[in-house]
């Protein structure tokens, strides 16, 4: 990263809370469930990032929520999506589905496999008001841009074939091979947040191994490149 780029907060992987259940094998970046952590309770709209590695059938039974932005991102493995809305669908790596919880609904997910564990990011982001009508989005990479270093996941008009979000927020999904490079304009007024998946990434003067997250609400512009091994990782640019 350029010397005049703006700093990044550090959040190490080894820093986040942990629950292990047995079927269920989860990192908190932010206070979560049982994890409370005052100095970390989100990045602006942002309040949930969980690490999630689950037992072959195990799973979330039927649950609700309400008033929060919900999507996953499907590491490893797959996740069974079924919600109040009538959606049902199997997420395979590298697709998310984005559920606007808003006035309320109830869904579930589960690992389908009888041998592979699913390893998958849930991630919570606060809407732009409360009582929304609720509604499900998908996203799956396309064939032809799988190759590139930044595609945009989430946004909230839906622009690029994004899912679309209730909330001032832009997600990109960051994959680069060893040595690459991609930056990211960060405007005024706004914070970024970077949460690492796979690879070593190197940032702001710092190297963020996989579960590491960093923050910046500086404005400029961001430079990341990969190690020597393919990098992902999720990017958040939020109002």
């Amino acid at each position: 990263m350029k010397t005049t780029a703006p700093s990044l907060t550090i959040r190490r992987s080894s820093e986040r809370g942990h629950a292990d259940h047995g079927w269920l094998d989860s990192h908190h970046t932010f206070s979560f469930a049982n994890y409370y952590d005052p100095e970390h309770m989100g990045f602006r709209s942002l309040r949930v990032i969980n690490e999630d590695r689950v037992a072959p059938h195990g799973g979330f039974p039927e649950h609700p929520h309400r008033d929060m932005e919900i999507f996953s991102y499907v590491v490893a493995g797959r996740l069974a999506h079924r919600d109040s809305m009538g959606h049902r669908r199997e997420l395979e790596p590298g697709e998310i589905q984005l559920m606007s919880a808003g006035r309320g609904v109830t869904h579930s997910e589960f690992n389908p496999s009888a041998s592979e564990a699913a390893h998958f990011l849930q991630i919570w982001i606060q809407p732009r008001q409360r009582g929304l009508e609720p509604r499900y989005t998908e996203w799956k990479p396309e064939p032809a841009r799988e190759s590139e270093a930044k595609v945009l996941l989430i946004s909230p008009d839906g622009r690029d074939g994004s899912a679309t979000i209730a909330q001032d927020a832009e997600v990109y999904r960051l994959r680069l091979t060893p040595g690459a490079t991609v930056s990211h304009r960060l405007a005024d007024g706004r914070g970024a947040w970077i949460q690492v998946i796979a690879g070593v990434l190197e940032a702001g003067g710092a190297t963020l191994h996989p579960g590491d997250g960093a923050s910046t609400e500086s404005a400029g512009t961001l430079d990341f490149t990969a190690g020597g091994e393919t990098v992902e990782a999720l990017l958040f640019d939020l109002g």
